[in-house]
């Protein structure tokens, strides 16, 4: 998210009491981890990173039974990180979700970038979808043209219309 939103990812360091060396440490972490050839994959791989999942669920796609597992995060209290799973483990898609009974923040006073998730905005009456071909990424466009751009489920940036 640094690379669209570095103001609110430093504000962000800040809150967490930590700074941009423990921000890169984390994430040399997490990319080695990642990479690593004996490393853990797909779900065992956020699990091994954030423990076991705070819940689980599970959501059906036609005949695949899907697992749904979803961790609180201490940045972003009324949301939570999303994790779809096949029964096999590995990762069909993962991205920050509303938590369960957060309300949702008002729209109709525009949309409130890192606090808006896609399902959200996804919600309003003539939203669509647009997948911009980047897998972390995800975009909504609105019927008076506003675009609103998010990363990892996030809202990052509102287009107005030109």
């Amino acid at each position: 998210m640094a690379d669209t939103r570095p103001d609110l990812v430093a504000d962000a360091l800040t809150r967490l009491g930590a700074d941009r060396a423990e921000a890169r440490a984390a994430h040399r972490r997490w990319q080695s981890l990642r990479h690593a050839p004996r490393g853990p994959r797909g779900l065992s791989l956020h699990t091994a990173v954030l423990g076991p999942p705070a819940r689980r669920d599970e959501a059906r796609t036609g005949d695949l039974t899907l697992a749904v597992h979803r961790w609180p995060l201490p940045l972003w209290p009324h949301l939570l990180w999303e994790v779809l799973a096949d029964p096999g483990g590995s990762v069909l898609a993962e991205q920050l979700v509303r938590a369960p009974g957060s309300p949702v923040p008002p729209a109709s006073a525009g949309l409130l970038v890192w606090e808006h998730v896609v399902a959200d905005v996804a919600a309003l009456p003539g939203a669509a979808g647009v997948d911009p071909g980047v897998p972390p990424r995800w975009e909504v466009r609105l019927p008076d043209g506003t675009r609103a751009a998010f990363v990892w489920g996030l809202l990052q940036q509102v287009h107005a219309p030109a």
